[in-house]
């Protein structure tokens, strides 16, 4: 009993939303319902381009920064160097970053008026920098790499705090090279959290709509732009709709297998903890 107004807000601000989007997909401007919509939008070159581009960007994205996390969680964790309890703490900061201000710092960096092509005119003399990629796919992707790596990193870091650093000293006195150590003890160990991570990082890729709107990449349309062109440029918003029911089709399925991870990374209570993880 004490359980429904809780539940009932929840559905008020959470799900009655969505349950909007999905009626709108199915009422046509002209009347009535039907899921001819549905075809209509499925059927598009542009919607078979934006979830094209959607997965194989979102893909990248997440080797990416599962191989960049993973090479960083291993340095924090396990390699003796000054201020990396900081670096450590700075990973829960950046979690909290939003990702247009990613966005921006790199154009600021990289653009065509940034500090790269800047410092270049000024050496060289050219009339521009040789740095013009921020508008491409490249430059997206690059983008949610620095800005998803930490999410990555974050589970890897509570999963390397489990590992017990005995392990790693029999195994280095047994004349094992860190590179074996690192396959045969830490990786064992670290999958877990991997997979966790990938996992919720592909579902906010799969999402991302700011790092694609900030970076002017044009030519690259994701399921989110097409939301957004759709309903904000076109006014279909019925064909906007679809398409968001889609992304959250996919986004709600990824996101039970994330939970599915996330609890087996669960750490157990009484478990061997390293200090500075």
């Amino acid at each position: 009993m004490y359980a429904l107004p809780p539940v009932a807000a929840l559905g008020l601000v959470f799900l009655y939303p969505l349950a909007l989007v999905g009626w709108q997909s199915v009422s046509p401007d002209g009347g009535g319902h039907s899921v001819a919509a549905y075809g209509d939008v499925l059927g598009e070159a542009s919607f078979r381009e934006a979830l094209g581009n959607t997965v194989v960007i979102a893909v990248a994205a997440t080797v990416g920064c599962l191989v960049l996390g993973f090479v960083l969680a291993l340095v924090i964790a396990f390699v003796p160097f000054p201020g990396a309890k900081a670096v450590g703490r700075f990973i829960d900061i950046f979690l909290a970053f939003p990702s247009f201000l990613i966005t921006l710092a790199l154009l600021f960096l990289y653009g065509t008026v940034g500090m790269a092509n800047g410092l270049w005119t000024d050496v060289t003399g050219a009339v521009s920098g040789p740095f013009d990629f921020l508008h491409t796919p490249y430059g997206v992707l690059l983008a949610e790499i620095t800005y998803f790596t930490p999410f990555v990193m974050r589970p890897l870091l509570a999963a390397f705090s489990q590992v017990e650093t005995g392990q790693l000293e029999v195994a280095a006195s047994l004349g094992a090279r860190p590179a074996r150590i690192v396959r045969q003890v830490i990786l064992p160990e670290a999958l877990p959290a991997l997979a966790a991570g990938g996992s919720l990082v592909l579902v906010m890729c799969l999402n991302e709509f700011g790092i694609v709107l900030f970076t002017g990449a044009k030519d690259v349309t994701t399921l989110p732009m097409l939301v957004y062109s759709k309903a904000i440029l076109d006014g279909d918003y019925t064909g906007a709709c679809v398409v968001a029911v889609v992304s959250v089709a996919l986004s709600a399925a990824l996101y039970g297998l994330y939970r599915v991870l996330v609890a087996r990374t669960a750490p157990t209570a009484g478990g061997p903890r390293r200090a500075r993880a």
